[in-house]
């Protein structure tokens, strides 16, 4: 089978096409045909070493496709199956193996690539938006990277639980996309202080909850965005890691919280998977969720793909197709 394999970490180049046999499924493990991959930030971070793993490695987590073959033990799920996973081991290929509780079917009327395209992203939505912090008819909401993947999916989910949502994004163009998504409004960060603009727009109260996957470059103003007693849900780092910060600044810029949480921690238990991979992909099924797929590339191209992704080239979801 074809697959990306990294010998040694580094810039994009270090993403070459290789030949490799196909696995074979282990106890509980099922083996998948991909059709579609999703590329998201973590494998950057892999890529580069600032997560650390043992090499060569095939990067990749998220994926959808159809089951080839069972492990032993494996039941509920047959050969032929349209199914989809957060943790496809080794996604960026053509085949990969996924521990059979981590899978789930993919509900009739949606093609794989969209299965694909929710499952990372539009989870981590949903936990932001229901579990850690809840969303209610009333709330404010700021989300950094309105028009990444998360932040559309986001914006959707918060503002259908009542919530008022303001963005930040780079572009007119992305900005439009924020609005259809539902965003009431949009600040464009490269030419706005966004700190002064939220502050602006709620009046001098902040907001109830900032969801930021940006990290070094908007954290200490994310915290000022607040209101006293707000939350600040750091779930991404796409600008670099945040600084050591001495927690007495939660006390003094009104005894905030803040938490860094994680998807896999929300999905820890079969039920948590299944809730939240049920509302998703069957809002998506039902067209009440939209998903922007329209960039795709083939296997061979995943640098490219790394490289349109953290130089913010696009919007919505990135995947690779074998």
């Amino acid at each position: 089978m074809k697959a990306i394999q990294i010998h040694s970490t580094g810039g994009p180049e270090v993403l070459q096409l290789a030949d490799l046999p196909i696995p074979q499924p282990g106890p509980s493990q099922v083996l998948i045909r991909i059709e579609a991959t999703g590329v998201n930030f973590i494998e950057i971070y892999f890529r580069k070493g600032v997560y650390k793993t043992s090499l060569p490695m095939t990067p990749g987590s998220e994926a959808a496709g159809t089951v080839e073959e069972l492990g032993p033990g494996v039941t509920g799920f047959a050969a032929g199956d349209a199914v989809a996973s957060t943790s496809v081991i080794g996604s960026y290929a053509e085949y990969a193996l996924v521990p059979a509780a981590q899978l789930v079917k993919v509900p009739d009327g949606l093609s794989l690539e969209c299965a694909a395209a929710a499952m990372l992203q539009g989870m981590t939505a949903h936990y932001l938006a229901y579990s850690t912090f809840p969303l209610k008819k009333g709330d404010t909401a700021l989300v950094h990277a309105g028009a990444g993947g998360v932040g559309l999916l986001l914006t959707q989910i918060a503002t259908a639980q009542g919530a008022r949502v303001i963005t930040t994004v780079s572009t007119k163009a992305k900005a439009g996309l924020s609005r259809e998504a539902g965003a009431s409004d949009v600040i464009l960060y490269e030419n706005q202080d966004f700190e002064v603009e939220v502050k602006r727009l709620t009046e001098g109260k902040g907001v109830d909850v900032v969801y930021d996957s940006v990290g070094k470059t908007t954290f200490e103003k994310s915290l000022n965005c607040l209101r006293p007693r707000g939350m600040l849900a750091l779930f991404g780092a796409s600008s670099g890691p945040v600084p050591p910060f001495d927690p007495v600044q939660l006390n003094s810029k009104g005894s905030l919280y803040l938490t860094r949480p994680t998807l896999w921690h929300y999905i820890a238990t079969r039920a948590e998977l299944e809730w939240r991979s049920g509302d998703v992909l069957g809002w998506a099924a039902k067209g009440e969720l939209k998903l922007r797929t329209e960039h795709t590339y083939p296997l061979a191209d995943a640098a490219q793909a790394q490289i349109d992704l953290e130089s913010r080239k696009t919007t919505g979801k990135i995947l690779l197709v074998p």
